[in-house]
């Protein structure tokens, strides 16, 4: 395929990393410097100018893309990129927007404004959170199948009571599968006699409900219930969105937001959450607060540094969980080592999410593991799929090393994957994929 990337910032780059491995991609940036990294670090087609000016997105090959993705940082641009774009081919248009109130003007009548699709990098990631706060020790949780199936990553702690048991120990569940474990930086593919170490993270597909259990057993000591006290730091419209959907799921947030004017705004709106005017760094307020006896504190502060340094202190102070949201995505893995237990970056859930549009058709859900290292495929089958009507032991004699069935829908029902199985036309199949034999497994699916 063609695609046409405006907008070379993280979000643009990232996308355009993982895409020109398959596809023709050409990146639209005003800024030079932007458009030389392109030309020498990514396999695409830096152009330099305005994404927004009809002569631009001509040069960049507009009237023969496949994909147009508008990723700068500003939703306005993005949305009148779209929308010029429509007026010159028959691309599909997607626009990542921040703002709430863009998706639900768009959202009643997709196609609106020249954007087939709409990408909102606030709801995204403020469901990431929501469904991580749910999971104990989860660092990671994606849905499948319209919430029928659920991958979740968990950190093996050292008091966990699957530490030093082996996967056929641990797995005590019928509709439960065990993908992977991530340990040193390798995917390993487990077996039955692999040996759970703390420290490792397991990567397991299954039931919401078996998900949520075996989440209680990784970390026994504490599975969130709608009477814990989760605190929201930051008042944006990250911030606003997190508590909104807490409440959506019969939590009672507190949320902490500095300026009055939007505190007050933010109290009239959020009806079920209790909003507090202050720093989130003041160290006084927060033990005036009782913040150290919360049982999660989500930081959404308006920088980095402050998020970092707001959760840090609450951990100080007691927190039993804190999430932190950077904006930097290089700051992920440096904030889980300096002491925060979850860091979730938007622009990779924006990145992740578009990437997903872009696989082939029968691929409708994906979710990256690790650095990239793997995937999660949500694939629907078809007649020439090479599960089309066979179990999963016939199929899986034909596929590369790195692959693992981990849940089967049909009719939007869960179906645990067993050897003797049958797979039909039409069900979806959620895979656990290893990073080197994506393109392989694709082509046989």
């Amino acid at each position: 395929m063609k695609i046409l990337i405006v907008g070379a910032g993280q979000v643009g780059t990232d996308i355009a990393s993982s895409l020109s491995k398959n596809h023709e991609v050409t990146v639209v940036d005003a800024d030079s410097d932007r458009v030389d990294m392109i030309n020498y670090e990514v396999d695409a087609l830096g152009v330099e100018g305005d994404g927004t000016s009809m002569e631009t997105l001509r040069k960049a090959g507009v009237e023969e893309a496949d994909i147009i993705i508008a990723s700068t940082d500003d939703d306005e641009t993005n949305i009148i990129v779209c929308g010029s774009a429509k007026t010159a081919g028959d691309a599909f248009t997607v626009a990542r927007v921040k703002h709430r109130h863009y998706l639900e003007t768009w959202e009643p009548s997709p196609g609106a404004l020249g954007v087939d699709l709409m990408v909102a990098s606030n709801v995204l990631t403020a469901e990431k959170i929501v469904r991580i706060v749910g999971l104990p020790a989860a660092h990671d949780v994606d849905v499948f199948s319209e919430g029928t199936v659920q991958m979740a990553e968990f950190e093996v702690a050292d008091d966990s009571p699957v530490a030093g048991e082996t996967v056929r120990e641990a797995d005590r569940f019928d509709s439960l599968t065990f993908a992977a474990v991530l340990r040193n930086g390798d995917v390993v593919v487990p077996s039955g006699a692999t040996l759970i170490e703390a420290g490792d993270r397991v990567v397991v597909i299954g039931s919401p409900e078996s998900i949520q259990t075996f989440a209680g057993d990784i970390a026994p000591r504490h599975t969130p219930d709608e009477s814990d006290d989760i605190v929201v730091l930051g008042g944006s419209e990250i911030g606003e969105e997190i508590a909104t959907l807490l409440q959506e799921r019969g939590f009672k947030p507190r949320l902490v937001e500095s300026d009055p004017e939007r505190a007050r705004e933010l109290a009239e709106k959020l009806a079920g959450t209790v909003v507090m005017e202050s720093d989130a760094t003041d160290r006084d307020f927060l033990e005036r607060e009782h913040i150290g006896e919360a049982d999660v504190v989500v930081s959404a502060l308006d920088s980095d540094e402050k998020s970092l340094l707001s959760a840090l202190l609450a951990e100080r102070m007691g927190v039993d969980r804190t999430v932190v949201v950077t904006e930097e995505s290089e700051y992920v893995e440096l904030f889980e080592t300096v002491g925060i237990d979850v860091s979730v970056n938007p622009r990779q859930e924006v990145a992740e999410e578009i990437i997903r549009l872009t696989q082939d058709s029968q691929t409708v859900g994906l979710a990256l593991v690790g650095s990239e290292q793997a995937e999660i495929l949500e694939i629907e089958v078809e007649e020439d799929s090479i599960f089309a009507e066979r179990t999963i032991s016939e199929a899986d004699g034909d596929l590369p090393d790195g692959v693992v069935v981990g849940a089967i829908t049909r009719d939007i029902e869960f179906i645990a994957p067993r050897g003797d199985t049958t797979i039909h036309v039409g069900d979806h199949v959620v895979l656990f994929v290893d990073a080197e034999v994506h393109d392989e497994v694709l082509e046989m699916v």
